[in-house]
């Protein structure tokens, strides 16, 4: 459970401290116009984005068991928050994220991390491939500029609604956003060190306020961003609520728990080392109460984001402390610059993010899997999709663990009826 800061800090030298000093601005500038597309599309605030980057990524990378994992709000739970915000408001989200970071506080005590690698994967990869179309259709209505005042929270009936309002398209709006994902692609290919999305969207971005094109903003729909962070406050708690929010704040730990260790497992063959899966969980539970106690979302390890890190140079946790203070200081002194940011170019950053995490791939090697691995992703996604997430990993992961055992033979039970 021991912090993989205090192992990495004795004979830490100037040259690691100029490694991670240059990785961590690197993927700050990655994590920010992230972190405020994914809070906007979450349907919270933007400035709701930054400070859970800067509080939760900081304390992440402090308390974590790996050397270079980047922790901030991710696109996994963008359909979860959505439907908290939408079921229960913003105060009820803060509740549900203090809530799951104490379970994963739990969790982590009582050594739990190693038993999130029981999950079955074509049930991860059902929920995510499920998730990044909600992500993708959902953004939809800022990339193309169309006029639908409230757009529906369920999917067949939000394509419904994008379907009726395509007269609606914005030639100036789908112009931007292509040509924002037609740039982090092209600085993807050509200079993947480079922080190429925020590149793209601050070239896009100036290209809408220099020409006047009517096109919307961060700041034309939200407001000015603030320029300091909250201070840190208790929500309100009963009962009552804690009852109505514990199905959220499960699922929310969850997702925490196995996208942190997931990305962690990532980071760990990129470096050849070897994280630790109960600090990992301990880290993201006292990260999501730091959040939720100033204001902010869920958050859990990034894969996008630590990888950007390790390409960057990146060696131990000192990056992530440095990514965290590097967003603060951009929200101190640029929080005006920053609302200049085009909502189409965030829509195409978040529509090419839901593609990567779909791990396209991997498509031919899902296909080439056993029929029931096949049927079980496909129904873990069609359930994320059509149904609710907390259904969806329910019956993934009870069906998951059924065909386990049937697979190792487990002899037939010898129940018999009571005798009464």
């Amino acid at each position: 459970m021991k912090p993989k800061i205090l192992t990495t800090l004795p004979g830490y030298s100037r040259t690691l401290l100029a490694q991670d000093v240059l990785a961590g601005v690197t993927v700050a500038m990655v994590a920010l116009p992230l972190s405020l597309a994914i809070a906007i599309a979450s349907g919270a605030d933007p400035a709701k984005g930054l400070v859970t980057a800067i509080v939760a990524g900081f304390l992440i990378s402090l308390l974590g068991g790996s050397r270079v994992q980047i922790g901030g709000p991710t696109g996994a739970f963008i359909v979860v928050v959505f439907g908290v915000i939408a079921d229960h408001g913003y105060d009820g989200l803060v509740l549900a994220t203090l809530m799951a970071g104490l379970i994963l506080l739990v969790a982590g005590f009582f050594r739990a991390g190693n038993l999130i690698r029981l999950i079955p994967e074509p049930v991860i990869n059902g929920f995510t491939i499920g998730i990044a179309v909600i992500i993708a259709t959902s953004q939809l209505k800022d990339l193309l500029g169309l006029a639908v005042t409230d757009l529906p929270a369920d999917f067949l009936p939000k394509v419904e609604a994008l379907w009726a309002a395509r007269p609606t398209v914005s030639g100036a709006s789908a112009t931007i956003g292509v040509v924002t994902m037609a740039l982090i692609v092209l600085f993807r290919r050509a200079a993947p060190k480079w922080p190429g999305l925020i590149v793209a969207v601050a070239l896009t971005s100036a290209i809408v306020a220099f020409t006047g094109l009517p096109v919307d903003t961060i700041a034309s729909r939200f407001g000015d961003l603030p320029g300091t962070l909250p201070w840190p406050a208790l929500p309100v708690v009963s009962i009552d609520r804690l009852i109505e929010l514990l199905p959220s704040a499960l699922v929310i730990a969850f997702l925490a728990g196995v996208e942190s260790l997931l990305s962690a497992m990532v980071a760990d063959r990129m470096i050849a080392g070897h994280h630790r899966p109960n600090a990992e969980l301990l880290a993201q539970g006292a990260a999501n109460i730091g959040s939720s106690l100033f204001g902010g979302m869920p958050a859990t390890g990034a894969i996008a984001r630590t990888a950007t890190n390790i390409r960057a140079g990146g060696k131990t946790p000192v990056a992530g402390l440095v990514h965290a203070v590097t967003i603060l200081v951009v929200m101190l002194v640029a929080a005006p610059l920053v609302g200049y940011m085009a909502m189409p170019a965030l829509a195409g950053l978040l529509i090419l993010t839901a593609w990567n995490m779909s791990e396209p791939h991997k498509w031919r090697g899902h296909l080439a899997e056993r029929a029931s691995d096949i049927f079980l992703l496909a129904l873990t996604m069609v359930l994320t999709v059509l149904a609710d997430l907390t259904v969806a990993i329910g019956v993934g992961v009870a069906l998951g663990l059924a065909l386990r055992l049937h697979r190792r033979n487990v002899p037939a039970s010898d129940w018999s009826d009571p005798d009464r």
